[in-house]
């Protein structure tokens, strides 16, 4: 996300939190429950240029926030539970923890904290994470800027020069090729980072051996009823970028990969990206032709009743490694922040 925007963002809710808004308005706000999305749990770092900071957070925040969920009333639950949540009107307020892609530091950082304290979680696992194959094109797009003070690629054939000696330089170096390569085909991006990472010397097998769990550590996790392991497709494409054949492929794949390693089929799926532009009413579709029980999105938002009907459209809302505060975790929880994102909307699935 430009730093931007979220400035203006933080400000916002820092904002909104001052007026007591998510405490005087909870109540007809929050809904039923909660879907957070997070990524990768690992100690802060003191580095200048951090553009995947959104994507991390600490041990140390996750227990806080843990406990501070469980303080505010809500119980946590599997994403298994949801549908006969939202089926009981009388039922206790949730929460529901979801990683997605299947990052190592969820096994070494985030599971022992989340085990200490008996709190459920989900693990959606890409299948070319544990396979080594994935192409994590928004790493590889880091490491290159953060080694150099300048470089050069080529935007559809025409060479673009960046400096990149300070940390503004760098920030917007990356935002500018990130949000191109985020319009571009899924093989177009894809033949770009190829491209840059092998002029670059960046071995994108060893990165994805580094940072993502083998076969044998999802498996590791799987083992505990605390742990669901969902699925996330094989390459981690934006699947309404695709065709509508290779989209299936994709979800479809995932679970049978899924299920050859781990003692059983995976019964819920997330969509990678998770945004409008990236999962839609055919995604939504396919997911539940595929035999998957839910499908969430990061389409901001809140669970209502009304999203029983919508099982393969969940919202989620992420623990942003930006917002790692207790204020910032309530007012989410408040769904304040969610309804004026969606113009008053409580459903945002069409």
């Amino acid at each position: 996300m430009n730093r931007f925007r979220m400035n203006i963002i933080k400000g916002g809710l820092t904002a909104l939190t001052a007026t007591g808004a998510p405490y005087l308005l909870s109540g007809l706000t929050r809904g039923r429950g909660v879907i957070f999305t997070l990524h990768h749990v690992v100690q802060e770092s003191d580095d200048g240029f951090q553009p995947n900071r959104i994507l991390e957070v600490t041990p140390g925040f996750l227990e806080r926030a843990v406990k501070r969920i469980r303080k505010a009333g809500y119980e946590i639950i599997p994403i298994g539970e949801v549908a006969q949540r939202l089926r009981e009107p009388d039922s206790q307020r949730f929460v529901v923890l979801t990683f997605d892609d299947g990052y190592r530091d969820n096994l070494e950082n985030a599971y022992p904290v989340l085990k200490s304290l008996d709190c459920p979680f989900t693990i959606y696992v890409a299948t070319s994470m544990p396979d080594g194959t994935a192409e994590l094109w928004w790493r590889v797009l880091e490491t290159v800027i953060a080694s150099r003070s300048q470089f050069e690629v080529k935007f559809d054939g025409y060479p673009a020069g960046f400096n990149t000696e300070t940390p503004d330089e760098k920030y917007k170096a990356y935002e500018t090729i990130y949000w191109w390569l985020r319009k571009k085909s899924q093989d177009d991006q894809r033949a770009f980072i190829r491209e840059l990472a092998a002029r670059y010397d960046v071995d994108m097998g060893a990165m994805t051996r580094r940072l993502a769990m083998g076969w044998d550590e999802v498996s590791v996790l799987a083992q505990d009823s605390l742990v669901t392991i969902g699925a996330h497709t094989v390459n981690h494409y934006a699947l309404a970028a695709v065709s509508e054949e290779r989209a299936e492929s994709e979800m479809r794949n995932s679970a049978e990969i899924l299920e050859s390693y781990l003692p059983e089929r995976p019964r819920h799926f997330a969509y990678p990206y998770g945004d409008r532009g990236s999962a839609a009413a055919r995604e939504f579709m396919l997911a539940r032709e595929c035999g998957f029980e839910t499908g969430v999105t990061t389409r901001p938002g809140v669970l209502f009743d009304a999203h029983l009907e919508h099982l393969h459209a969940l919202p989620r809302i992420s623990l942003n490694g930006e917002f790692q505060s207790m204020h910032y975790l309530d007012t989410f929880l408040s769904g304040i922040p969610s309804l004026v994102f969606n113009k008053g909307r409580r459903l945002n699935v069409a």
